[in-house]
């Protein structure tokens, strides 16, 4: 909160005094919850411990960091203050604020920084905490994360130092190429910060509308690097990129964004005659950014027709690599899925054959598998569920399915003329916003590490 404080004692608005109280609040309870734990055990959390502290974190960093927009500049109500920090921390990016273009530095510093720290967070969970927690398939991970690094980096502390810096470095150049397409510094930073994280908040109400060409190709690049494994990463810098090249999830990732971009651009050129760059362009801006979750816009691609929103919606439930800071479903799951049923037609058509779903050559556990089925069990139970509450509070069907879909998997913008593209989250009642703010909570969390704090089990255990 230091931060954006001084960029408006800098700009001279008078608003940092909400940062300064803002700051003051929370290191005070923070500074009490570390007293009140001096006297601490020495041992490690158990599980029901682990899973307490994941959801709990995620709970409490949203409520101080709607702080700021509560008695800042933009003044916000409670429901809308705790929208907007969770939508930030959860890198999710739907918005409730217009007027961006107007806002104080600060606060749009802030939202930044809020996205920023949300991707690294969830990073570092889904590297550390949801592989041992058998979260959705996760566990798959725990080898492919920290045994494959042998000596090089032994521990999970280690792997999380690499990854922050990794984190850093790419923060860095991305804002630095944004510079050098024509963005001005601050919001260079801005957007270099959410974009990496690949949360989609921006500084106007146009999103990357109102910048240059070449930004918007900076921007494809960044967001796709953003939602590739950052192991990958952490063992490029060790010297090795084999794991790199030959990770399956990402082949799979890119042809994914190639496979749709190549399809939507031929729909533009067949129904509409759009064959120029700028058609590519806005196709593979928006592609990019609904499938790896960003959720920024160049273009309202409510007016592309019928076929590609329909597109765009289902690519949204698609998400980027498992321990990056992309979100939805993701790439393995997928995979897993098709190596199940790949497995299961074949014992099919041959009965007394023995065939076992693999997974980048390696056979897949039957708790994997369990694990991925409960999850996507659970996402459209969950997606079911959440649309049916959203209808009940007055929205239509397009905003309430889309809606429910863009806070789960944590896309950012809806479809419609009301949460779309060209609009935002403001106009939607309270109990709608509560409900959203739940369902990026569950989304961001894979769901599981969620729903088993509401089990008799759990609490037995």
């Amino acid at each position: 909160m230091v931060f954006p404080m001084f960029v408006d004692i800098v700009d001279g608005n008078g608003h940092w005094g909400a940062f300064f109280i803002s700051a003051v609040i929370t290191s005070l309870t923070g500074g009490l919850v570390a007293l009140s734990c001096h006297n601490r055990r020495g041992e490690g959390l158990s599980l029901q411990q682990t899973f307490l502290l994941t959801t709990s974190v995620w709970l409490a960093l949203p409520v101080f960091g709607a702080l700021p927009f509560v008695l800042g500049a933009t003044e916000a109500r409670a429901v809308d203050a705790v929208f907007e920090a969770m939508s930030g921390l959860t890198t999710t990016g739907s918005t409730v604020f217009s007027g961006l273009d107007d806002m104080p530095r600060g606060m749009l510093l802030w939202r930044g920084l809020l996205q920023w720290l949300g991707g690294i967070g969830i990073i570092v969970v889904a590297m550390v905490f949801l592989p041992e927690l058998r979260v959705g398939g996760m566990q798959i991970f725990r080898s492919e994360g920290f045994d494959t690094f042998g000596k090089i980096l032994p521990r999970a502390t280690e792997i999380s130092s690499r990854i922050s810096v990794i984190y850093v470095s790419l923060t860095v150049a991305c804002a630095l190429a944004y510079v050098i397409t024509g963005m001005a510094a601050f919001d260079a930073v801005v957007h270099a910060m959410t974009t990496i994280a690949t949360g989609g908040f921006a500084n106007y109400d146009a999103s990357f509308g109102a910048f240059s060409v070449g930004t918007e190709y900076v921007a494809v690049i960044f967001m796709m690097l953003a939602a590739l494994p950052f192991v990958r990463f952490v063992q490029l810098t060790a010297g090795t990129a084999r794991p790199l090249l030959q990770d399956s999830q990402i082949r799979v990732f890119l042809m994914t964004i190639a496979v749709i971009v190549i399809m939507l651009t031929f729909w533009q050129v067949l129904s509409r005659g759009l064959g120029s760059e700028a058609g590519f362009r806005k196709v593979l801006f928006n592609t990019t950014s609904i499938v790896t979750g960003t959720g920024y816009a160049s273009a309202d691609y409510m007016q592309w027709g019928g076929f590609p929103v329909s597109v765009l919606f289902f690519a949204g439930l698609i998400g980027g690599c498992a321990g990056s800071t992309a979100c939805s479903i993701k790439i393995f799951r997928y995979q897993l899925l098709f190596a199940a049923i790949k497995s299961q037609i074949r014992k099919l058509q041959h009965p007394s054959g023995v065939f076992a779903p693999t997974y980048q050559g390696r056979k897949i556990d039957d708790d994997v598998l369990s694990s991925v089925m409960s999850f996507f069990v659970f996402f459209t139970v969950t997606l079911g569920a959440l649309s049916v509450l959203l209808g009940l509070t007055g929205l239509d069907f397009t905003t309430a399915l889309s809606g429910a879909a863009a806070a789960l998997a944590n896309i950012g913008p809806g479809l419609g003329d009301i949460i779309g593209p060209a609009g935002n989250f403001s106009t939607l009642n309270d109990s709608a916003k509560w409900i959203l703010v739940i369902g990026m909570l569950i989304g961001r969390l894979e769901l599981l590490a969620v729903y088993v704090l509401f089990t008799v089990q759990f609490w037995r255990a």
